[in-house]
């Protein structure tokens, strides 16, 4: 018998797994936490690993009452990867798919750092299931002068260094992890390619037709502010607002600013 939830009280988040067909690719598994309430989020995590968007997940669902779902990329966090899930566009095809089984509408996409990239082709592939989409200090672009900092042989003490305002509100990097880039961050090469840009991808933004609001951390060092109003600058509908005193990862270093600004944009 399942213990009753007092009334205004958090409600667990369900975590499950589906397994979705997604076209040439084959069958996905995505593992999915799930904070069930009416207007649906999917949040999209970056290098760092689902970890990184769990608090958010909590705080957006809580005081929006929306329903926020969190998936884990697979090849994230141990969980499997298909083997010709090979690339950003076809994982974003396996999250539409995702979309579909849930019989989700309006769906506004929400993604930082590889996630805003993966947003930008979530929102590219023109699904009816899409109403909005949210990059925050996404990568993926190529801008001329703004290169991004290359991660791959740091230790996640090192790449905090450059992903926040105030090092001090990093988390603390897991023991035993030992040095060089965390399992995460290879899984991240393996659908970005090393160089972790796609050349192609400023260009294809041009062709979106829907809301797409960009933020960007004022402090961050991975992409700088520049790159970021490039990369609103490639997308006619999009908006651009940066965010004081926080880092590439606002979601964890200034989750209630971050809010705020979603709030404030009308997300």
């Amino acid at each position: 018998m399942s213990t009753p939830v007092p009334a205004g009280a958090p409600r667990p988040a369900r975590t499950g797994t589906h397994t979705l067909q997604v076209g040439s690719v084959g069958p996905v598994e995505v593992t999915v936490q799930d904070r069930d309430r009416t207007r649906p989020y999917l949040l999209l995590h970056g290098g760092g690993g689902v970890a990184t968007m769990t608090g958010f997940a909590d705080l957006l669902a809580e005081r929006t009452r929306s329903r926020v779902l969190l998936p884990t990329h697979p090849g994230f966090g141990g969980t499997p990867k298909a083997e010709n899930l090979t690339g950003v566009t076809e994982l974003a095809r396996a999250y539409v798919a995702l979309l579909e089984r849930l019989d989700l509408t309006d769906v506004t996409v929400i993604g930082n750092s590889f996630g805003g990239w993966l947003a930008a082709e979530i929102a590219l592939q023109r699904s009816p299931r899409v109403g909005g989409a949210v990059i925050v200090d996404g990568i993926g672009i190529e801008v001329d002068g703004h290169p991004m900092t290359d991660v791959r042989g740091m230790s996640p003490a090192e790449i905090h260094t450059y992903s926040f305002h105030d090092p001090r509100k990093a988390p603390t990097p897991p023991s035993g992890g030992g040095p060089g880039p965390s399992p995460d961050v290879r899984a991240l090469v393996g659908y970005t390619g090393p160089g972790m840009t796609d050349p192609a991808l400023a260009g294809r933004l041009g062709a979106l037709d829907l809301p797409v609001h960009v933020l960007w951390g004022e402090s961050d060092r991975i992409v700088d502010p520049e790159y970021g109003k490039a990369y609103a600058a490639a997308i006619p509908t999009a908006t651009f607002t940066l965010l004081p005193g926080t880092g590439h990862l606002p979601q964890v270093e200034t989750p209630e600013e971050l809010l705020g600004a979603l709030l404030g944009l009308g997300v």
